[in-house]
């Protein structure tokens, strides 16, 4: 058995080599693996976790690559399905540290929507501890239903599920067409992760507060409230726990999230208390923003202990 399956997004990353530099001006890029799902995945196996992914990706020369950079990160990739004639997605990213990281996404019919879950990748899938999906996976058939069973057949196996929000506007018609997919998933749902627009989004409210209420009520086991530079608050039942985020040089915010979901959910899986678990998302959200790229900045358990570790002693 698998620590960790992962179902989702496996994207092409293009970010700038000229800082602060506007993004149509650009000449020079280097290229990374990225995807919300991918980059968790990398992020959990450089923890030490026993990493698979499903998903989809074309028969090109980038989707090669991606599969291999995944495959030396020590991820298994074999339910990682192909569909010739589709690309993966691509996304183009401005750098202009501390905080202007704009970005143009390349999603038409990407690859990543034409998974197509037969017997053998839904076994796999379920038979992990913990199963990790998100929003995206949602946009489009048929990505959309292998999503829906992969969710039910993971809760019926015992794993811990975890749905983490990623909205991308550019996948979606409207706004609460997103909401509605991730809403109709949250019975299946024992993590639901999510910045203040995403959770606003799937409650169908107006403010975060309402959204946490709204939440709240729909008897969440654990619902995680990524704040950005103000912290975290994570509930579960009627309590909840905040921690302040890391303070450290930003080179990049790109990443940060897929970063913090690792950190928080290696330490989950190793049934740790949320407040460990929330030291540990913290202190690889900040290794990953004081780097360039999301895949490659992801940290090894060592580098997370020994920030925590620093951070302890200026407490």
């Amino acid at each position: 058995m698998i620590d960790v399956s992962i179902l989702g997004r496996i994207g092409y990353d293009l970010y700038s080599e000229e800082p602060h530099v506007p993004l149509p001006r650009v000449r020079r890029f280097s290229r990374y693996l990225g995807g919300s799902s991918a980059n968790m995945a990398v992020g959990l196996a450089r923890l030490g976790a026993s990493v698979g992914i499903a998903g989809c990706l074309g028969t090109d020369a980038l989707s090669d690559y991606l599969l291999e950079f995944l495959r030396s990160e020590k991820v298994d990739t074999s339910r990682v399905l192909r569909a010739p004639g589709f690309l993966p997605s691509l996304c183009l990213t401005e750098v202009a540290p501390p905080d202007r990281f704009p970005q143009v996404f390349y999603r038409r019919d990407p690859a990543d929507t034409q998974v197509d879950l037969g017997e053998a990748e839904l076994s796999y899938l379920a038979s992990a501890r913990m199963f990790i999906t998100n929003g995206t996976s949602l946009c489009a058939s048929p990505s959309r239903e292998s999503t829906y069973l992969a969710l039910e057949r993971a809760k019926a196996g015992g794993a811990r599920v975890v749905l983490d929000v990623d909205y991308r506007s550019m996948s979606w018609r409207k706004p609460e067409e997103a909401g509605l997919a991730v809403r109709l998933a949250l019975p299946l749902v024992d993590v639901l992760i999510g910045n203040d627009l995403e959770l606003k989004l799937v409650a169908g409210a107006d403010t975060l507060d309402q959204a946490i209420a709204k939440l709240r009520g729909a008897r969440l086991p654990m619902l995680v409230s990524k704040l950005g530079d103000q912290g975290t608050r994570v509930w579960m039942g009627g309590e909840s726990v905040f921690q302040e985020p890391y303070r450290v040089e930003v080179v990049s915010t790109i990443g940060a999230g897929d970063g913090f979901a690792s950190g928080f959910l290696y330490a989950l899986l190793r049934d740790m208390p949320v407040s460990e678990c929330l030291h540990y998302g913290n202190a690889a959200a900040a290794i990953v923003v004081s780097r360039l790229s999301c895949s490659e900045a992801m940290p090894a358990l060592a580098e997370v202990e020994a920030l925590m570790g620093r951070q302890r002693a200026r407490a």
